[in-house]
């Protein structure tokens, strides 16, 4: 062995540009970042979405509709879903955290009873909210709602 066979252990090295070292390496003088300009200083950096001065996108696509901000979200629980609760845990009375137990809902959660489904038990439904079909089927099948 010599200096003029010495290489590097197999997989110790990166094919990458070494930039910045003399004008022969081919990438030398102004090291790839062009003449003048905020770009060819160092701790230059732009801003996400900036396009060159261009208008960027999201302030050149137009704004529709309106955000509000009062706007109260429920978490839907539908009859369906209360009366698989009634056949597979026996419940007689569901409030929040029978729901939550089971992962209908989470713990920051409202909570409105929608009326998709048949209810065929006698439960006592407490919630945030429920809908006029909901309430019917409820106390039609001899139950009673509470309103939180």
């Amino acid at each position: 062995m010599n200096l003029s066979n010495l290489k590097p252990a197999e997989g110790s090295t990166k094919n990458r540009k070494r930039i910045g070292r003399g004008t022969g390496s081919g990438r030398g003088g102004t090291s790839t970042r062009g003449h003048k300009g905020a770009g060819s200083r160092s701790g230059t950096s732009t801003k996400v979405g900036f396009e060159g001065g261009q208008m960027p996108l999201q302030r050149r696509v137009p704004k529709v509709g309106f955000k509000n901000p009062n706007r109260v979200e429920y978490v839907s629980v539908n009859l369906d879903a209360l009366q698989g609760l009634a056949d597979q845990y026996s419940v007689t009375a569901i409030n929040f955290d029978i729901l939550k137990e089971h992962g209908l809902v989470s713990r920051n959660d409202l909570v409105k009873v929608l009326g998709r489904g048949e209810l065929k038990a006698k439960l006592e439904v407490t919630a945030h909210a429920f809908s006029a079909t909901a309430q019917k089927a409820i106390e039609a099948a001899g139950g009673s709602i509470v309103k939180l």
